[in-house]
């Protein structure tokens, strides 16, 4: 089975290897209003690490090179990179078994070779892509925006080759949907202005003279992808006349495959990108070439788990009435009916609990009925129109409200586990037990009791219909179809039509908080490229098994799981908390209330169907190559302690302006420039020069200028552009400082890493390394160390002398203590195919077990401590705490964590040269000590023989905690006076260059404590 190995790759590649002009791109802004999420970045950031490791590492891209040899090159190096992380698999293409045409496109196209006698197009001639797998709802069409932007500048700075942009998706309204966002994007005033031509005008762009303005803009043409083929027709159009020899960006959007002709226009978006880049991004990939080259993994699973969609829960009920073509007024489909109403209503009643509390709270419950038909005789949709009919009419007996009920309560008490997570689902049992036929009406039919319907329709609008009880002042339901002109003439005659002519329709309202719709009725037309909060129950009536209805259901759920518990935060309430802790005291009191907002229930019609969910979305799992495992607990011991972690808070002032800086790398000829260019030129049209320049930031210019030996360094690259010179000084010039603004008690959140590992599905199928872990770490978690056992022994003897215990007690006690010393191993490990973990109980770590790698890669097992550095370092403390006269015996008690940089948000923020902005520094481990009231905070971060980053990051460290070189500043929390530490640890360190601060260097765990117990001068 095909698995993710790009964004492995990639990931593996030090942030430090990339030069400047590759690491200074603005991975965040997208307009004045816009910022995008941390995923976002995360993502981009992984694309500029592939392309700078086929454009500059394999081959330094040239402008006068022959690309076609040297992508060739390219190809052949990543091929070998790939093989080198595991892949086996062969895709390589046969043209032979291809129809004709397209046979002859590819092999006129890529070299072939002759492999067990049949020709084939090998494998790493298409492996020029990388693919983005974001959920649904994930913001895909953002990150498209944002990488146009991107290969823009990496082409204005000549690091990848000119080639023209395309961006291809499959429907007008994705087009119309990229449109709006580019507009946004060029509102913000930034660069580049974005310019959207149709793919067709391709020839007449190439004649055209430059304008203006063309040195500011970048011209990206757009498409169906659907009307590319090999064929000109009306809209059809063939690739051949628009190839450019294969130099083409084409990104690629939701492009599904599927029948044959689809599988071409796959080969097509190849053929026209095989001297270029292809970027393909999808919600449900399938293609095993996708997956491999995923670059970046943020499918459904990922979306939840961190906490930017809803939970799923995917009722397990069997409701076959709807499927049965039973009569509509029966007993069975009323209560599949009323199932799905009494949960919306239940819903609607947490809804305005927490909107009495805070009125921007969540969104207003929706409940999503898609259908497979609706213009039949007897549709899908007609069903269940009748069934919820009767029950606004109030034709509901007592007898079956109770029996659903009672059904959904059965299985919401056991409590049901969450797709993907392995928490209980969050149900309003209590709103649910007490919910009468009454409050269903008023909740979700707006009505104080039963009443006859009325239909609302739009002249204008000749696709939806919105229905009302006669005894409401407000509309309840609306119908989404395709064409509602069947619909008013069979199925609504006899009915009251009222026209209503306002500028909105109801489903282009349905997103605004006064929105009154609690029911939306459609089948597939509408899902997709919809943008909407509220579906906090959908129900799926009859939709098939097939492939198609595979992907229909994936998406359809996607589109459910969106989250917003405060307006402009798009992630669930205790994710928002970690990030704003000021909100917690405000956000405690409606956590566990509000997690039935933040849950999606999914109810589906026979039990096939559901199973074709659970299966979908399994298979989506799989694919993503590793599965977490959760093995790790925190230490009690932790849990009584105080651990102190530092918030931090942005400066009013650049750091340029506070202290001297670490020095940016500039090319020596291009300072000069800039020198003579600021020199020769009026402030009025520098601050017109850089958006964001002010006549403060200026002023610095010149006086940075004037001192070049205190803020640059001659070793820069060339980047021909004095505009982006300007610009990257004046960013330099106003990167702003961090400051402590307090410290503050650790939560669950800031160390996580240990909840996350994932072990590759590889070695769970092939070795069972799952099972093996598991065991492992049962044994290990049993073990008690012997210094514990002797505590717990003199605590029984003294409650003995005491006669607090009888002598019954103390020997059975005693007993479980001795049996306790047998029990259980203080180490196991595991191995496969030569690479060992050892399991390891550590007594004062923050969580336990522990897992070390024994070897220096670690590939089928993630977030472990794996370095080399890292592991030496904890063999290091363990030896020091076995010698009798270690120094933590001074303390009253002390703990310690690894950390890790991709999970964990505890950090030392500095400014890096290379990306030109403050980043975070991470060091892999965190101690806590206290002896009185003097509290210690102490980072260590293990190093091999790489320096070269140490002392930006150190400088980082003495700007925000300490007052004086070698002197820590004292926080006070409570009556504790707080110091905090920073070591970097080595092996040796009269390895330690000479021009380095050997202060904050050690090698003896001792030395730590000997830096840190310096009584304060």
């Amino acid at each position: 089975m095909a698995r993710v190995l790009l964004q492995q790759m990639v990931e593996a590649i030090p942030e430090s290897n990339l030069p400047p002009t590759w690491r200074d791109l603005d991975l965040a802004r997208f307009s004045e209003a816009k910022t995008l999420w941390g995923y976002q970045q995360e993502a981009l950031r992984n694309a500029v690490r592939a392309l700078w490791k086929y454009y500059e590492d394999f081959r330094d891209y040239r402008p006068e090179e022959n690309d076609g040899e040297a992508n060739r090159y390219r190809k052949a190096r990543l091929w070998d990179w790939y093989q080198a992380y595991g892949l086996r698999e062969d895709f390589s293409v046969d043209p032979d078994r291809l129809d004709r045409r397209l046979s002859g496109l590819l092999t006129d196209r890529y070299e072939t070779r002759y492999r067990a006698g049949h020709r084939v197009v090998p494998y790493e001639s298409f492996l020029n892509r990388m693919g983005f797998w974001m959920a649904t709802g994930s913001g895909k069409t953002l990150v498209i925006v944002k990488l146009v932007e991107i290969l823009w500048r990496l082409i204005r700075r000549g690091e990848i080759p000119p080639h023209p942009i395309l961006v291809l998706t499959h429907r007008d309204d994705l087009l119309e949907q990229l449109r709006r966002h580019v507009e946004e994007f060029n509102r913000g005033g930034g660069e580049p202005w974005i310019l959207l031509r149709d793919l067709r005008e391709y020839p007449q762009v190439l004649r055209e003279s430059p304008t203006l303005f063309r040195e500011r803009e970048a011209l990206v043409y757009v498409y169906r992808s659907d009307n590319l083929s090999d064929i000109q027709k009306e809209r059809i159009v063939d690739f051949a006349n628009y190839e450019n020899d294969g130099r083409w960006y084409i990104l690629l959007d939701e492009a599904h495959k599927g029948d044959k002709e689809e599988s071409k226009r796959q080969h097509i978006y190849a053929m026209l990108s095989r001297n270029g880049f292809l970027f393909n991004f999808s919600a449900t990939f399938t293609d095993s070439l996708d997956i491999v080259t995923t670059v970046y993994n943020f499918n459904l699973e990922r979306f939840i788990t961190s906490g930017y969609g809803k939970h799923i829960l995917i009722l397990q009920q069997e409701t076959r009435p709807f499927r049965e073509r039973e009569d509509y007024a029966s007993e069975e489909k009323q209560r599949v009916v009323l199932k799905a109403l009494m949960l919306t209503a239940c819903l609607q009643r947490v809804y305005e609990e927490l909107r009495q509390i805070c009125p921007d709270l969540y969104h207003r419950p929706l409940l999503l009925v898609l259908v497979n038909s609706v213009h039949a005789e007897d549709s899908d949709l007609l069903l269940f129109f009748r069934a919820l009919e009767r029950i606004a009419r109030g034709e509901v007996d007592a007898r079956v409200l109770e029996k659903a009920r009672e059904e959904l309560l059965a299985e919401f008490r056991q409590p049901p586990r969450l797709l993907f997570e392995a928490i209980p689902a969050p149900v309003p049992l209590d709103v649910l037990e007490t919910l009468s036929l009454s409050d269903l009406l008023q909740s979700v039919f707006h009505a104080s009791g039963g009443g006859e319907l009325e239909v609302l329709v739009r002249p204008s609008n000749r696709q939806e219909l919105a229905f009302k009880v006669k005894t409401a002042d407000r509309p309840f339901a609306l119908i989404k179809i395709g064409d509602i002109s069947g619909w008013l003439k069979t199925k609504l005659a006899g009915y009251e039509v009222n026209e209503r002519f306002q500028d909105e329709g109801f489903f282009l309202r349905l997103n605004k908080d006064d929105s009154d719709i609690t029911i939306l009725m459609g089948s597939r037309t509408f899902y997709e490229g919809w943008d909407s909060n509220r579906p906090n129950v959908i129900i799926y009536i009859n939709i098939g098994v097939k492939e198609e209805a595979r992907k229909f259901i994936l998406q359809s759920i996607g589109r459910g799981v969106r989250i917003e518990p405060l307006p402009g935060w798009r992630q669930r309430l205790d994710f928002l908390i970690s990030a704003r802790p000021a909100e917690k005291a405000r956000a405690d009191p409606i956590r566990k209330r509000a997690a039935p907002l933040e849950t999606l229930y999914v109810f589906g019609t026979s039990r096939p169907v559901l199973q074709q969910v659970v299966e979908g979305l399994q298979q989506e799992r799989e694919r993503a190559a590793t599965c977490q495992l959760p093995l790790l607990e925190i230490n009690p011991e932790a849990k009584e302690r105080l651990l102190l972690v530092p918030v931090y808070r942005e400066s009013d002032r650049p750091l340029a302006e506070i202290r001297q800086v670490a020095k940016l790398e500039i090319d020596p000829e291009e300072l000069r420039w800039l020198r003579d260019f600021v020199a020769e030129t009026d402030d009025r049209v520098l601050l017109a020069l850089h958006r964001d320049a002010s006549p403060a930031r200026i002023r610095l210019l010149r006086e940075a200028l004037a001192r070049p030996e205190d803020f640059f360094l001659g070793n820069g690259r060339r980047t021909g552009n004095l505009r982006f010179l300007l610009q990257r000084v004046l960013d330099y010039l106003g990167v702003r400082a961090a400051q402590v603004e307090r410290l503050r008690e650790l939560e669950e959140d800031d160390i996580q890493h240990f909840r996350h590992i994932a072990v590759t599905l590889e070695a769970i199928e092939t070795a069972g390394v799952d099972r093996q872990l598991r065991e492992a770490v049962q044994k290990v978690r049993a073990y008690r160390p012997r210094e514990q056992i002797e505590r717990d022994r003199e605590h029984l003897k003294e409650q003995f002398r005491d006669q607090r215990i009888s002598p019954d007690q103390f020997m059975a006690r005693l007993e479980d203590l001795i049996r306790q010393e047998t029990r259980g191993v203080r180490e196991e490990r595991v191995t496969y195919r030569g690479q060992a973990v050892r399991v390891r109980h550590i007594a004062r770590h923050y969580y336990l077990p522990v897992l070390l790698s024994e070897s220096e890669r670690m590939d089928f097992l993630q977030h472990v401590i794996a370095t080399p550095s890292e592991v030496a370092f904890v063999n290091a403390l363990e030896e020091y705490l076995e010698r009798p006269d270690h120094r933590f015996r001074e303390l009253d008690w002390w703990l310690f964590s690894k950390l890790d940089e991709t999970l964990d948000r505890v950090y030392i923020p500095y400014y890096d040269p290379g990306s030109n902005r403050l980043a975070h520094f991470k060091p892999d481990f965190i101690f806590w000590l206290q002896r009185g009231e003097d509290y210690f905070v102490v980072f260590v971060d293990p190093k091999g023989t790489e320096h070269r980053d140490a002392d930006r990051k150190l400088e980082g460290y003495r700007l925000v905690f300490e007052e004086a070189p070698g002197r820590p500043r004292v926080f006070p929390f409570g009556a504790l006076r707080c110091r905090v530490f920073c070591f970097f640890w080595t092996r040796d360190t009269a390895r330690i260059p000479a021009t380095v601060d050997r202060r904050y260097w050690v090698d003896r765990v001792e030395r730590i404590l000997e830096n840190v117990l310096i009584p304060p001068a």
